[in-house]
């Protein structure tokens, strides 16, 4: 079975780099040990991976895409890579220290499932830094206005906060904290709504390729269409009033930190 990844993770690299900033709250938020290991499920090329490694940090690597973890391999040959999903994870209980979940998600067949897994593997005391947007902040973005399908098909993926929440209590995890992030200007992990600020970004083909979104959920058509409108209202400057029109105080992605007691 090709993964939807296999597809995208040809040139996923050259767009989805590790964000400083992001990394740095993934980093404080986990808060790992050098002595522990910790996991990144659905980890893609391994770019915030290698981040943690850079740092002497012992991670293990999981996706279900063999081109993403080829690509990960070659940025570093000294992490743990694996093929594997979240719904079956194939390390001993209680084996690490810690988990990062980062726009993985939407991706995942069966969230309890996934959820139990993680509370599996995980050791009493562990953490689980999960980076996501919930279908109520997608409401917020602008892009709703030019590819409202796409938009739509989006939401209906990611799973809403009400969910995570009641699985994480089903499975005995315990919400933490959570952490509104708002699209910087100097982003550099271009996913769905790293256009934010910069809208021309979605005129790149090689910005849209590495945003699931967009190469796999969209249609040519509505894209097209959209793309032209887009053009026109940013000559004409009517992108100002649109983007006025979806400001708004939800927050755009967001940090959960999740225990097990």
């Amino acid at each position: 079975m090709t993964e939807k990844y296999d597809i995208i993770g040809v040139n996923y690299n050259a767009t989805r780099k590790a964000d400083p900033y992001l990394f740095s709250r993934l980093h404080a938020l986990l808060d790992p040990n050098p002595n522990g290991t910790y996991l990144d499920i659905g980890c893609g090329t391994g770019n915030y991976t290698s981040e943690f490694a850079k740092k002497g940090y012992q991670f293990i690597g999981i996706d279900p895409s063999s081109e993403m973890l080829e690509k990960a391999k070659r940025q570093n040959a000294n992490i743990s890579w694996k093929m594997g999903k979240a719904e079956h994870i194939e390390l001993l209980d209680a084996s690490v220290d810690g988990i990062v979940a980062s726009l993985t998600l939407h991706h995942w067949q069966d969230l309890m499932q996934g959820f139990l897994e993680l509370h599996r593997v995980l050791r009493p005391k562990g953490r689980i830094v999960i980076f996501t947007a919930t279908p109520k902040q997608m409401e917020g973005y602008w892009l709703n206005h030019y590819f409202p399908k796409m938009l739509e098909d989006s939401m209906v993926q990611m799973p809403a906060y009400d969910l995570i929440s009641s699985c994480a209590a089903h499975t005995n995890l315990n919400i933490e904290s959570t952490e509104k992030y708002f699209i910087q200007p100097d982003l550099q992990d271009l996913f769905l709504y790293s256009g934010k600020h910069n809208p021309k970004l979605y005129f790149e083909p090689g910005v849209r390729s590495g945003i699931s979104s967009f190469s796999s959920l969209s249609n040519a058509k509505e894209v097209e269409e959209g793309l032209n409108t887009l053009q026109q209202d940013i000559t004409s400057g009517k992108i100002k009033e649109i983007i006025k029109e979806y400001q708004n105080e939800d927050g755009d992605y967001l940090f959960m930190t999740l225990t097990k007691s």
